[in-house]
């Protein structure tokens, strides 16, 4: 398999990535200024919720799916594609999870390729043949191979951390002696929390562009995943409202997210499906000529 880079992509990522480092340092920059704490003991405290995250958002991520690990007793099938789809992507077989749920969805987390884990619904498995089934869980691997969770998870942590201050940071404005600081930092972290949260959809729309490919890659189908975007896509609008207002918190790692009207489109961390299968079809033309 010939794992080519998509240089444009890359490099739309790097402009993001970049502005939101620039983003953050300006950020820890007022926090400090405004504080007047220490830079080490304002890194150190960054660092130990940055750690504590690195290593604990997998198992959050799965919690609140309500995916469990599964043997390959229980879901033997599941198991056999998902070893050989490792084994075409050159990677270690990742744990798999399964969520009873009728959302139709697939999603992966994990720190590190040793440690990843692959999930789909039950919704998922109903609703797939042979081949989307493989191009869904081979798009889900990609990320794993292109470290997409670890890239997220770090890009949206200060994010998370703006969006504290600005919830909790009231509490403690009433303060005569504190009460003109928080409340700079407080507006501060919204105008953070409103640049970040639009600069990380972005970053993710451009990685599931980059998943699709490896996806298409991994198995040489990009057909395949195109039909099962847009049985996903479809079967989507048949699940109860209810069940997907459950769901809709793991838009950011579902193959194809739950959407919420024009909002919801605006601030999606996917690009759109017909986007993503025009750009299938394009590469699946690219394959079928070389």
């Amino acid at each position: 398999m010939d794992w080519k880079t998509d240089w444009g992509l890359r490099g739309r990522m790097g402009v993001t990535m970049f502005l939101l480092f620039a983003l953050y340092v300006v950020f820890i920059g007022v926090l400090i200024e405004v504080f007047n704490v220490g830079i080490i003991f304002t890194l150190a405290m960054f660092g130990a919720f940055s750690l504590a995250q690195y290593f604990f958002s997998d198992k959050l991520a799965l919690r609140s799916m309500g995916a469990r690990e599964v043997s390959a007793d229980e879901y033997p099938d599941l198991h056999r594609r998902i070893e050989r789809l490792s084994q075409q992507a050159d990677l270690p077989k990742p744990t798999v999870a399964v969520a009873d749920t009728q959302v139709p969805n697939a999603f992966a987390t994990g720190r590190n390729k040793k440690n990843a884990t692959v999930a789909v619904t039950t919704g998922l498995l109903r609703s797939l043949d042979d081949d989307e089934l493989d191009g869904v869980l081979a798009h889900e691997l990609a990320h794993v191979k292109n470290r997409d969770v670890m890239v997220m998870t770090i890009a949206s942590f200060l994010s998370t951390i703006a969006f504290f201050i600005v919830r909790w940071g009231w509490l403690f404005s009433g303060d005569n002696r504190q009460g003109a600081p928080v409340i700079v930092a407080i507006l501060v972290s919204i105008l953070v929390w409103i640049v970040s949260f639009l600069l990380i959809r972005a970053l993710s729309r451009y990685r599931e562009y980059t998943a699709d490919r490896g996806a298409a890659l991994i198995t040489g189908k990009p057909g395949a995943l195109a039909s099962a975007l847009m049985t996903i896509d479809g079967r989507m609008d048949r699940v109860p409202q209810e069940d997907l207002r459950q769901e809709a918190e793991m838009n950011a790692f579902f193959i194809i997210p739950i959407r919420a009207g024009f909002i919801g489109k605006i601030a999606s961390t996917h690009p759109s499906t017909e986007n993503r299968v025009e750009r299938l079809r394009e590469l699946e033309r690219e394959m079928e000529t070389a």
